[in-house]
């Protein structure tokens, strides 16, 4: 049978749902323990792109029948050579070449965009490792996905966990807020978050460093917001220079209560060894907890060989679920 790529647009929403569908079915195999995003959050996405990245959106039709979806995330700012991709075939129609036909599209139009590599990330499978090796993606990097289940915290260990980081923290303060960080800190904020790549371990993966300014933050957290996500933010100033030196995020889908996902978490190297890590983590569960009670379960990724961060999911209550691969391509 036939199989045709066509590109959508943001306004076609008949196309955007029948993507919704796609990965949702796909997104239930792959991850059946977490929650798919409502239809109005993913549309939401379309209607508020983050700044500074163009996307193009394709559906792979199999005989007329919509199969497969191609996400292309384009940065505009930094990596101009690379390309983030997601391909999802709908489970009833795999094995069918509409995978290898997404990947010959998305393949074309990098080419036609002057970029070089395209990332794509999945859960580590036979099968992914499969289609990786057929199309001539190489493993760039192994992460593990942790879960904490909520229901099951052990509030006493926390406080205690927490109580004896505080005990190497003398001269630093928390601080906490939703969204936008206060003015005062956003340019550290910004320091922090361009830092991300340069330290946390990227094994072969090939991307760059990026340049991150308080109107970049600002932007973009306003955008999270636009887009009906909340997010938490912890952090840690140092007092005798009043910057902040270390910085967590948890975010997730306003309209999905149950679930969040844990982000960056970064320590400014010259303030480490004082358990900075740790007390923004505890502090900031906390802070995300107060304000969705009905919280379940948090999802979080790090390097495989990230041990150190992986230690201190573990002692709160993190537990591994399984590995995940960036697969990466030059074209």
């Amino acid at each position: 049978m036939p199989i045709d790529v066509v590109a959508f647009g943001d306004t076609d929403e008949t196309a955007a749902l029948y993507a919704y569908e796609i990965r949702g079915a796909g997104w239930r195999v792959m991850t059946p323990d977490i929650p798919y995003e409502s239809t109005a959050h993913f549309l939401s996405g379309i209607r508020h792109p983050l700044p500074g990245y163009a996307v193009e959106r394709a559906l792979a039709y199999l005989d007329g029948t919509p199969a497969g979806y191609l996400y292309l995330d384009l940065p505009l700012l930094d990596n101009l050579d690379n390309a983030e991709a997601e391909l999802w075939v709908a489970p009833a129609y795999r094995r069918r070449g509409i995978g290898r036909a997404l990947w010959t599209y998305a393949a074309g139009r990098i080419r036609a965009l002057d970029r070089k590599r395209i990332t794509v990330e999945s859960v580590e499978s036979a099968e992914s490792c499969g289609f990786a090796a057929a199309v001539g993606a190489a493993a760039a990097l192994r992460e593990t996905r942790s879960r904490l289940d909520v229901a099951a915290i052990d509030q006493r260990h926390l406080d205690a966990m927490l109580a004896e980081a505080r005990t190497h923290a003398d001269g630093y303060r928390l601080i906490r807020w939703q969204g936008v960080p206060p003015d005062r800190y956003i340019d550290d904020v910004a320091y922090l978050d361009s830092r991300f790549l340069a330290d946390a371990p990227t094994g072969d993966l090939e991307w760059e460093s990026e340049n991150i300014d308080a109107d970049r933050v600002r932007k973009h957290e306003q955008r999270w917001t636009d887009r009906g996500v909340g997010r938490f933010h912890a952090g840690m100033v140092h007092e005798a220079g009043d910057r902040l030196v270390a910085w967590t995020t948890l975010s997730g889908a306003d309209d999905t209560p149950t679930h969040l996902w844990q982000h960056i978490t970064l320590v400014d190297p010259p303030h480490r060894g004082h358990r900075l890590g740790t007390i923004v983590k505890v502090a900031n569960l906390a802070h995300a907890r107060e304000h969705r009670p009905e919280l379940t379960a948090i999802d979080t990724w790090n390097a495989t060989s990230n041990e150190y961060m992986l230690a201190i999911n573990r002692a709160m209550g993190f537990r591994a679920v399984d590995t995940w691969v960036d697969w990466q391509r030059t074209v």
